[in-house]
């Protein structure tokens, strides 16, 4: 489990920045899919994102793409991404939901 003690406070900002907008693009499933396919390779990953640079660009400004290749080399980052995106996706969930409406009264006045 990802300790967020060991991540500074702009890391852990970028973090919920980039799993706001994945679940704004609604790439929440292929996302998780992909980062939980990828962790144990996720030393590679950082230096893949090269390779990607254009598309991530489109997340990231590119000091938080820099910042980000870095951290994405840590398997406890990568979880703690995974646990962002499934809450921001939770609270995206709970927000389009219509309220509950109050149950009917049902008591008979004597």
């Amino acid at each position: 489990m990802a300790s967020d003690a060991t991540l500074q406070t702009e890391d852990l900002d970028l973090l919920d920045r980039l799993a706001r907008r994945v679940v704004e693009l609604h790439l929440e499933l292929p996302a998780i899919l992909t980062l939980e396919t990828g962790k144990p390779l996720s030393l590679l990953a950082g230096q893949t994102l090269v390779f990607f640079e254009p598309m991530v660009l489109s997340l990231f400004r590119w000091s938080d793409y820099q910042r980000f290749a870095r951290l994405i080399e840590r398997r406890e980052v990568v979880e703690a991404l995974i646990q962002r995106i499934e809450r921001c996706a939770d609270e995206a969930r709970a927000a389009r939901r219509p309220p509950k409406a109050s149950p009917p009264s049902g008591g008979a006045s004597s």
